[in-house]
């Protein structure tokens, strides 16, 4: 569903005339803002597939920070893996990290473990690789890529419409004080509820993560 077809879902629950074009009005572009904040929340409620991606990372000799270009902060590392070794990268504290390179006085070898440190100036996160690399290898990043705001009418929404949709018409009920009938506390149970069904229906892709083992 592209942007400018989810405002004008909305307008049609509120009886209202579609629009050809998201900016053609002030209220389409109030309806606009609801879709985004409806998205956001949507998107961050789960890892969803249509959020997932890979970002490829050559290490340099001596070099051990490395920024994910478009990331951003909203965005989720969910594993780390050495191509060229065919290896995991494991998850470490910051903390470890330093301590460890203290105590090695920062001493090349073979990469083994990553933590997140800090955002460059663009907003995207870096992450610092230990120990620091000694060779060039092909590094993946697997996570989920939380997207910016929609702006243009066929930007497509990458997450399931239907909650989208349903939480933004609850903020256009909020907004508006009259409902029609719809009280804007159930149409919030009515989006809730879409929004646990798509969960359920996407988590089904990924049964491993949500099982967990206890040692």
């Amino acid at each position: 569903m592209t942007y400018l077809e989810a405002v004008n879902a909305v307008l049609r629950r509120l009886r209202q005339d579609p629009v050809a074009d998201v900016h053609e009005s002030e209220y389409s572009l109030m309806i606009g803002d609801f879709i985004n904040d409806a998205k956001r929340l949507v998107e961050d409620s789960w890892d969803w597939t249509g959020l997932r991606t890979s970002i490829p990372i050559t290490t340099v000799v001596g070099q051990f920070h490395y920024t994910l270009t478009g990331f951003g902060v909203r965005s989720k590392i969910i594993e780390i893996k050495d191509e060229t070794l065919n290896r995991d990268i494991r998850l470490e504290s910051l903390a470890r990290i330093r301590s460890q390179n203290l105590f090695s006085d920062n001493a090349l070898g073979t990469v083994g473990s990553y933590a997140v440190d800090g955002l460059d100036v663009n907003g995207d996160l870096r992450i610092r690789l230990y120990q620091t690399p000694n060779s060039v290898n092909s590094l993946i990043v697997y996570g989920v890529k939380r997207t910016d705001l929609l702006v243009e009418n066929t930007e497509q929404l990458l997450i399931p419409f239907n909650p989208v949709v349903q939480w933004a018409y609850a903020y256009a009920l909020r907004e508006r004080g009259e409902t029609g009938g719809q009280s804007v506390s159930e149409q919030a149970i009515f989006a809730q509820s879409d929004l646990a069904t798509a969960i359920s229906l996407d988590a089904a892709h990924h049964p491993e993560e949500l099982i967990w083992d206890y040692v």
